[in-house]
């Protein structure tokens, strides 16, 4: 039987001091306030009082981290998928705010000819495809239930403009997608021979009461 629900979870603060873009680069886990976002989230999780039958999550230090919490709370084994990981960014390992920012840099500048794909790194339609069939597999394996799949801002966000029939170019900064985030999906049937898509049905917050204290908010 496939899923209910499909819950994409974003991954609480990194410890990121130096204020780089981390992307895919090793060594960037979360902070303690980030450890205390996941629990949150995971707590909102099972104040839902569903039945979660699965967990995945993206093979980043982060996301594993942020997905321990809700392993604890529903007594998952996660499994990693790497079809839900950060999009490359050429920008990685670099400050982007500041004085020193590598916007600044003229020798960066090619790298920002056509943001509406963006040239800096992964296309953004090949970053919601691959989500998308990461969940459509995940859909299809769970033996009902919900399923959890921590992730990363840009990917989720690129689902929900993808399901909404919304052009996947966009303003990073209005990205709602918060720390420790819940974007909750289903799958609705579209036509009387059995075809269906992925609809948006609710969106928490459970850190939001901790955003305040962020010093790191991912990745533009």
């Amino acid at each position: 039987m496939p899923a209910d629900q499909i819950h994409l979870v974003r991954h609480g603060e990194v410890f990121n001091p130096q204020g780089v873009l981390y992307g895919r680069l090793e060594g960037f886990g979360l902070s303690d306030l980030g450890r205390r976002m996941a629990q949150s989230a995971a707590d909102d999780l099972v104040a839902r009082n569903r039945a979660v039958t699965s967990l995945v999550s993206s093979p980043l230090q982060r996301t594993q981290q942020s997905a321990e919490p809700i392993a604890e709370a529903f007594g998952l084994e996660p499994t990693l998928e790497p079809r839900i990981i950060e999009p490359e960014n050429r920008f990685e390992g670099k400050r982007m705010r500041g004085r020193d920012g590598a916007l600044r840099d003229i020798r960066n500048w090619g790298l920002l000819v056509n943001p509406w794909e963006p040239s800096w790194g992964e296309p953004f339609g090949s970053i919601a495809a691959r989500m998308i069939a990461a969940m459509e597999d995940a859909w299809q394996a769970a033996d009902g239930g919900d399923v959890v799949m921590v992730s990363h801002q840009l990917p989720i966000w690129m689902v929900h403009r993808r399901t909404a029939g919304k052009g996947l170019a966009h303003d990073p900064r209005r990205r709602r997608c918060a720390l420790s985030s819940i974007t909750t999906f289903e799958r609705r049937q579209v036509n009387d021979l059995g075809a269906g898509r992925f609809v948006e049905v609710g969106y928490a917050n459970p850190a939001g009461g901790l955003a305040a204290a962020a010093t790191d908010v991912g990745a533009v």
